[in-house]
């Protein structure tokens, strides 16, 4: 038997020497066992706050210790909460650091700008109220045009994103660029208005929300505001600009605002289509609320500002004799845009439901009417409406005036104060145009309309100024005065009730409304001109009023405002003065006059304009030669150079008086009456007047006034009549012993105190030349002053009188020096020699005087005047 083989042990394999690798292929090969790796791997050593780049020291930082570099760097996170965390950090630094805006705000925006697109509406936001808060109001004095420039591409590119949200961020921000650089508008304004027409055009987002088509109308209709629609603008800029530089700058308006009447036709049309969608929810019975409303009205005014633009344009290239440009021929006005304007949106005026409403909602509907008003008052020009819906304008205009809106329904609350007078303010202007152009019955309502508006607005009211523009266009239209028709007397009894109301609301105005003040003296000045004032008693009283400083006015309001108001209306009041008393001229308002100028309040170049204007006044016979006479001396006697009572001139210092101003002023007299005939007969009308002023003892400064208009109408020898001599010589020693106890003698400036002195002396030299009796009669009581005062010396016992009596008898010493100065006066005091002589005995003999009151200065100054006085009566000659 062959034996079986052990069932548990398996057979061995045998050995094998090398392994073979089965390979696919394409796949590498690896690397050879024995290969040598020559890589080399670190690990780096990181040691916190160590490294230079992470020193702040020296930068600006956030709240949370990022730089401004780190913060522009994170806006670009993938996070949107980093992104947004980052702008208030900006925010934050800016805040704390404005000068880091200054030195890099033009890096600031390049980076910044991205984030107008962002996809999450929390960054958008942010981004928004950084610029709004921070950027723009810290970069107003700069140049923002280059900031505008880098920003406005982005803002395109916005504009054109599908996402509505991102759309109607980039048109908030433009609105905001605008509001603080408006020149952006008219730099972009056709690709600016094309985007507008594109997202109003498609409405759909609107009707679930129209906040959102709210925050493309309110752009739209600011942009279009900043449209040159005023033509105020265009009057005052032809009145202070030549003929030619206008023409430019209208050519150069032409041509920049070219294609935008094109683009604006396109905008009406949508505009007014919107304005369609509304009206369902305008006849609802509860009213639109405040979002609808605020669309509606923005929707109003851009079609309003669109037309005043197109109608400016077309105007204003009429008559400039500019060409037209293809898209240019009145392009809201022609037969597409028309019959929209007067059917689909006039013809839906009056907005007003028929159900009673809160008294918040009507108060929108007025606003909306007033507007569509304002448009209807655009258009009524160029285009035929219909009788019936020009009827419904006037009425509404008509109530507005009369403030009868909203009166007929008690439960209704009046329109607010602010918004009453805003629409009056847009209406106003048109009235002159409704006036001169509607037919007898619609022209006599409105005539008493605005009668009762002009008669209810208050001084401080901008009403005020507006309808003295009225007025001043309703009589004065072009320039050129016009009285409607001489036919129709009602038209003119109520020029006439305007025209009397002018003074009364002057003297209402006062000082506080310079503006207001300054357009009715214009009026009055124009209505002056060519005679049409016709004043009545209650005129001339308030124009008395308004000169006179020490009359009343209406209530509790002063009169007298000429004097406080800007020389420009003064100028202007005393033109319209000149025109006034031609018809009109009365002593009350010759009183008012002189009131006023002696007012001190009064200007001394407006002072010396009075008086021009009354001498004018008299030139061409108005005033009478007395009463310019009365007027010309009572301002010369009764003009105070000091205030205060018992206060010299010269006591006080230069600017503290108005002694400049008289010396002026009585040089101005003086030339007036010299040129007014020959001067002899001059002076023997004045003469009563003048010594009946000098009798009353006026301020030197007054008196020497006086003497200097004596000594310009005299002649040599003197033709004054003997009282006339005697009441000089009972004057004149006071006078002079004034002159040299007011004005001080500065030794070590005796130039100005020589100069002083003869300004006032000289009057008093040449009618010392003029007549020797009256040089006698003034040193003989000269003399008998010394005389009296030297008896007074000897008897009295108190030393203050005594010093009284001492420093007069010195001022006459000085007199006489001063006279003995002067070489021709010198020659004239000769022939009274004698009672020089006698004042020189007194002083003499007062050296020697035992009384008490004279004190040992005395008796040495009594000493020095006697040796000068001595020497200079040595030197007379008889």
């Amino acid at each position: 038997m062959v034996r079986s083989k052990a069932p548990g042990k398996k057979q061995q394999k045998k050995g094998v020497d090398f392994k073979k690798i089965k390979r696919k292929l394409g796949r590498k090969l690896p690397p050879p066992k024995n290969a040598t790796n020559t890589e080399i791997k670190s690990q780096a050593i990181v040691l916190p706050e160590q490294s230079v780049g992470a020193d702040k020291s020296g930068f600006a930082t956030s709240k949370k210790g990022l730089t401004l570099d780190e913060l522009l760097k994170q806006t670009s996170h993938h996070n949107a909460k980093v992104r947004k965390n980052a702008l208030h950090g900006i925010k934050d630094l800016l805040e704390h650091n404005p000068a880091e805006l200054q030195s890099l705000k033009y890096a600031i925006v390049d980076k910044l700008r991205e984030r107008l697109s962002d996809d999450d509406k929390s960054v958008r936001d942010t981004f928004y109220l950084l610029f709004d808060s921070k950027i723009f109001p810290s970069c107003v004095e700069d140049n923002q045009g280059p900031m505008v420039s880098r920003l406005m591409p982005y803002i395109f590119k916005a504009m054109a994103e599908s996402s509505v949200e991102v759309r109607l961020m980039a048109f908030k921000f433009f609105h905001l660029v605008v509001k603080h650089y408006p020149p952006t508008f008219s730099l972009y304004a056709d690709k600016i208005l094309e985007n507008y027409k594109d997202i109003i055009q498609k409405n759909h987002f609107y009707v679930q929300d129209r906040s959102k088509l709210n925050v493309a109308l309110s752009g739209l209709a600011h942009c279009l505001s900043l449209l040159p629609c005023d033509e105020s603008d265009t009057e005052s800029h032809k009145e202070n600009e030549p003929l030619l530089a206008y023409e430019q700058d209208a050519a150069n308006e032409s041509a920049r605002f070219a294609h935008v009447s094109g683009r604006l036709k396109e905008i009406v049309g949508v505009l007014i289509n919107c304005f369609q969608d509304f009206i369902p929810l305008i006849h609802t019975p509860g009213g639109f609320d405040e979002k609808s409303f605020s669309c509606l009205h923005h929707i109003l005014c851009s079609i309003g500002y669109a037309i005043k633009f197109s109608i400016r344009m077309h105007v204003q290239r009429q008559n400039m004799w500019l060409p037209a440009y293809e898209d240019d021929t009145l392009m809201l006005l022609d037969q597409d845009i028309a019959p929209l304007i007067s059917k689909k949106l006039l013809g839906s005026f009056p907005l007003n439901p028929e159900n009673n409403l809160s008294g918040k909602v009507d108060e929108r509907y007025f606003i909306l009417n007033s507007v569509l008003t304002e448009i209807f008052l655009e258009v009524s020009d160029w285009s035929h409406l219909h009788t019936d819906l020009c009827n419904r304008f006037l009425v509404f205009i008509e109530n507005t005036l009369l403030d009868k809106v909203t009166r007929s329904h008690r439960q209704r609350k009046p329109i607010p104060k602010p918004i009453y007078e805003k629409t009056l303010l847009a209406l106003l202007p048109s009235i002159p145009k409704l006036i001169l152009r509607m037919d007898s019955d619609w022209r006599e309502n409105l005539l008493q309309a605005f009668t009762s508006t002009f008669n209810d607005c208050k001084p401080e009211s901008p009403l005020t100024l507006a309808c003295i523009s009225v007025v001043r266009n309703v009589i004065i239209p072009n320039g050129d005065i016009h009285y409607l028709s001489e036919s129709d007397p009602t038209v003119t009894n109520y020029q006439r009730v305007w025209v009397n109301k002018l003074p009364s609301l002057l003297n209402q105005l006062g000082d506080k409304h310079p503006l207001s003040s300054q357009a009715v003296l214009k009026l009055l000045l124009d209505l002056g001109r060519v005679g049409c004032l016709n004043a009545s008693p209650t005129f001339e009283e308030d124009i008395i009023n308004f000169f006179n400083p020490c009359s009343q006015g209406e209530g509790d309001v002063s009169g007298g405002a000429f004097a406080r108001l800007p020389r420009e209306a003064q100028d202007l009041a005393l033109a319209f003065l000149y025109y006034f008393t031609i018809n009109n001229f009365s002593s009350p308002l010759l009183e008012s006059i002189v009131s006023c100028c002696l007012n001190p309040q009064l200007e001394p170049a407006v002072l010396c304009r009075i008086v021009e204007v009354v001498h004018d006044a008299y030139s061409a016979g108005y005033i009478q030669i007395t009463d310019h006479f009365s007027f010309l001396t009572t301002l010369v006697a009764r003009f105070k150079v000091v205030q205060e009572e018992g206060q010299f001139s010269m006591e006080c210092k230069e600017q503290e008086t108005h002694r400049g101003t008289l010396k002026a002023l009585a040089e101005l007299v003086c030339l007036r009456l010299s040129k007014m005939g020959d001067g002899s007969l001059v002076l023997q009308i004045l003469e009563k007047v003048l010594l009946e002023q000098i009798n009353l003892k006026p301020w030197f400064d007054n008196g020497c006034a006086i003497l200097r208009i004596i000594c310009t109408l005299d002649s040599k020898p003197t033709s004054l009549s003997e009282s006339s001599i005697a009441t000089l010589s009972e004057y004149l020693p006071g006078y002079l012993i004034d002159i040299v106890k007011c004005i001080p003698e500065d030794k070590e400036n005796s130039s100005f105190y020589i100069q002083t002195c003869l300004y006032y002396l000289i009057p008093c030299y040449f009618m010392f030349e003029r007549s020797s009796k009256l040089t006698e009669e003034v040193l003989k009581r000269m003399q008998s002053i010394v005389s009296e005062n030297t008896k007074a010396l000897e008897s009295v016992q108190d030393r203050e009188s005594g010093r009284n009596s001492l420093n007069l008898i010195q001022c006459v010493v000085s007199v006489v020096l001063l006279m003995h100065n002067d070489v021709k006066v010198r020659k004239i005091i000769s022939s009274s020699k004698s009672e020089i002589d006698l004042i020189l005995q007194d002083v003499i003999s007062l050296q020697s005087s035992g009384s008490t009151s004279l004190t040992v200065e005395g008796k040495h100054m009594m000493k020095m005047a006697g040796e000068r006085l001595k020497i200079a009566s040595n030197s007379l000659v008889r």
